[in-house]
């Protein structure tokens, strides 16, 4: 295993030079079958293929059984929101979603591979997903900008029968509520009575919000804020559905004005968007969580 404590240090040419040498990318291909004989190709293809070919084509779910379809996930991605970096194409997300199907086969043994889908229209992006969907075991979707990520995946998991999952939503949402919960611990206090500021009213910190309000944090203790200010009831710019069922009643406009006295402050947001003095406005024994990506909205240092 790495030591995952050692600090991550390196230049943006030592970054290019890891994704490019010695091979291109992050990923490959190997087979399952040994592949040693004449014997052995005949089975893998043809003639030999054919029997499982048949048996699929009278039961479908025969493909878990005689595929790789039950350990294959598709990571996949149009490029719409890319990191913390916005909107860079389909092709700029490919190294994140390479490097998220590392993270499969690394620390799961599940295979991955990514897929870009070259448009920004929701409607065709689910319909190019649903027409392949059947080929994997599992859908990752991943860097798709809100609120169309919503609709997204709520169709997709509407459309097909395997599991889809929008990590900037869910995985985010799950490790986040489960930091909280520790630090509650950690710091002496209650879920039902911290005050906590949203910074980043996008995917990943409406679903945060959303699975920590489930866990026990009160609606009224939260205030969310976008690029905009304060999501507050009656704000009509820059409002979806999705904001709206966050938004509270509250006199403040700024994420400056929010943080004051609160206990937990939750940056899913841009580098430098909390500073020194926003920290130390909050409550006693902070928390607060910096995960602005690829660079945090603060630092310790």
């Amino acid at each position: 295993m790495p030591d995952l404590t050692e600090k991550q240090t390196f230049s943006d040419q030592e970054a290019l030079d890891f994704h490019r040498i010695p091979t291109p990318g992050k990923i490959s291909m190997a087979p399952t079958k040994p592949m040693a004989t004449q014997r052995d190709l005949s089975l893998a293809y043809s003639p030999g293929v054919a029997v499982p070919v048949l048996a699929i084509a009278q039961d479908a779910d025969k493909a878990y059984e005689y595929t790789s379809k039950g350990n294959l996930v598709a990571v996949i991605s149009n490029g719409t929101a890319i990191l913390g970096l916005g909107n860079l194409g389909h092709m700029a997300s490919k190294p994140v979603m390479e490097g998220k199907s590392v993270l499969f086969k690394r620390f799961a043994d599940v295979d991955s591979f990514d897929v870009q889908v070259k448009t920004t229209d929701p409607d065709e992006f689910i319909t190019v997903v649903k027409n392949i969907g059947d080929t994997w075991g599992g859908i990752n979707l991943e860097d798709i900008k809100s609120p169309e990520c919503f609709v997204i995946e709520s169709e997709l998991q509407d459309l097909l029968d395997i599991p889809v999952f929008h990590d900037d939503q869910h995985g985010t949402a799950i490790i986040s509520t489960a930091g909280l919960i520790n630090a509650c611990h950690v710091a002496g206090k209650r879920l039902d009575e911290v005050k906590v500021v949203l910074a980043g009213a996008g995917a990943a910190g409406l679903s945060s919000i959303a699975l920590m309000k489930a866990a026990g944090v009160k609606a009224e203790n939260t205030v969310i804020c976008d690029k905009d200010g304060v999501v507050y009831k009656g704000r009509e710019h820059g409002m979806d559905q999705w904001k709206a069922a966050h938004a509270t009643d509250t006199p403040h406009r700024t994420l400056a004005e929010a943080m004051v006295g609160a206990d937990v402050v939750l940056g899913l947001s841009a580098k430098g968007a909390i500073t020194k003095e926003m920290v130390a406005s909050m409550a006693p024994n902070p928390i607060i969580f910096a995960m602005a990506n690829p660079d945090p909205e603060i630092t310790p240092l």
